[in-house]
């Protein structure tokens, strides 16, 4: 047996997943930012500690006395820094062997500055100390010129621990990432919550129809469009399983009855004809009676066997070519043949030319049939029944209009569903509800479609429509 599979809810489930993609957002940014501080600060460093040497370089050439030689002393004085500059970097004054005449006291010791440091273009390099320690130094060189001459170098530089020091900006940019992540994840917690919650609700909605209360109560008012879609989507659904389910009951019922009623009447005239109750035309009539409700209830069962075939799709579809114009007179004809009431007209008016179209003729005429009892009915078997062909590009399409009293609004998306009976004609003419949603099935079966065009208290009018 299969371990069942543990689920998440969908808030945690997206929240977590949201929460890590906004988690691993930041730190790309935190580690850009750092880097981009790093650099920055490292630039601006640079260029104080060259406006520094510049400036050291201008206090000596302006002093020069004539030696035309460098300070041992006195050049060097507290106030020397740029005022902008955070950090001490080393000062040293050299003359053109490397050699230290001068410098302002801070750092380490260093006696002497090795000419290949002199003469590089690196701002990076390595530096021996006086003790002996290698330690990497950014450095800013700056030639002590003289009327032309070169008399020595005046060389700024610092560690690359201080010069790279940015605690003070690193400890801002994670306060500011930091509040980033709170309001992130109050923006994600927010808005998932938004998100999941009428998904919840709908959840929530599909156990109770599980459960046979289609009672709901889900709001409608979401700003979303596909919440809200959902939503009604939904309602509409647990409408219409509810139609469904009183539809079902009503059919147990419905087929009870009908089957029922005749089985009742044939047992009550066959046994008044066994205990000898009648005699002779009385009797003759009795059997006839009883041969009239075996008949009706054998329509009833074959309608429902009908149904059953086509719904399993085992009834084959044999289609032929047939003249569209003279089939549907055909048509008419043979359904007229067998109405006793000779009240009920039917006038068609056919296409202007002959065109000939794929049909099954048993399924054809067994769907105009089906409309025209309809309609005979509807008109309480006195009135006119109007046929009217028209072809397209696409399809031939056949309308059939009554004159009867209409479907009531309600009631006309019903009148294709299965075992529905309006409520009207329930009470009024036996049968199971199956005669429209049967000939839609036939109609889709030959390629075609049976299609409720209007109906209103001047009539009501269908139209089959045949595709090319």
């Amino acid at each position: 047996m299969l371990k069942k599979r543990k689920r998440v809810s969908l808030k945690t489930y997206w929240m977590t997943r949201y929460l890590l993609v906004l988690l691993i957002g930041l730190a790309i940014i935190a580690l850009i930012s750092a880097l981009w501080i790093r650099h920055t600060t490292i630039d601006y460093r640079m260029s104080m500690m060259t406006i520094y040497a510049e400036q050291m370089v201008d206090r000596i050439t302006n002093v020069d006395d004539g030696t035309r030689e460098l300070p041992r002393e006195g050049m060097i004085g507290g106030g020397t820094n740029p005022p902008k500059l955070d950090i001490k970097p080393q000062l040293y004054i050299t003359n053109l062997k490397g050699e230290v005449l001068n410098k302002n006291q801070m750092g380490p010791p260093l006696l002497a500055i090795e000419k290949n440091v002199l003469n590089s273009s690196e701002t990076k390099q390595t530096i021996k100390l006086a003790n002996g320690i290698e330690e990497t130094f950014y450095i800013v060189k700056k030639k002590v010129k003289v009327d032309k001459k070169q008399l020595g170098w005046v060389v700024v530089m610092e560690s690359e621990k201080n010069m790279t020091h940015t605690n003070q900006a690193l400890g801002q940019l994670a306060i500011l990432i930091g509040a980033l992540a709170l309001i992130g994840l109050g923006a994600i917690y927010y808005l998932t919550s938004r998100l999941t919650k009428p998904i919840q609700q709908v959840a929530n909605a599909a156990k109770m129809v599980q459960e046979g209360n289609y009672a709901l109560d889900l709001p409608d008012d979401s700003p979303e469009a596909e919440v809200h879609d959902l939503v009604q989507s939904f309602k509409e659904m647990a409408g219409r399983l509810e139609q469904l389910e009183s539809m079902r009951t009503e059919l147990l019922a419905g087929v009870t009855h009908e089957l029922k009623t005749p089985v009742t009447a044939i047992d009550g005239l066959l046994q008044a004809l066994k205990d000898g109750v009648v005699a002779g035309d009385e009797a003759r009539e009795f059997v006839q009676m009883a041969m009239i409700e075996t008949k009706k209830m054998k329509t009833m069962v074959g309608d429902l066997l009908a149904f059953n075939s086509f719904a399993v799709n085992a009834i084959p579809i044999k289609l032929e070519a047939r003249d569209i114009n003279q089939f549907m007179q055909d048509t008419i004809a043979q359904w007229a043949i067998t109405q006793e009431n000779a009240a009920v007209k039917i006038d068609c008016r056919p296409l202007s030319q002959e065109e000939s179209i794929f049909v099954d003729p048993v399924r054809f005429q067994q769907i105009f049939t089906n409309l025209f009892t309809n309609a005979a009915q509807a008109m309480k078997d006195q009135g006119h029944i109007h046929v009217r062909l028209e072809s397209t590009s696409t399809a031939i399409a056949i309308y059939v209009r009554d004159e009867g009293p209409g479907i009531p609004l309600a009631e006309q998306q019903l009148i294709f569903d299965r075992f529905y009976r309006g409520e009207d004609k329930k009470y009024m003419i036996r049968g199971l509800g199956l005669g429209l949603p049967l000939s839609k099935m036939m109609a889709q079966s030959i390629n075609g479609d049976l299609q409720l065009v209007k109906s209103d208290e001047t009539g009501t009018e269908f139209v089959l429509k045949l595709y090319k």
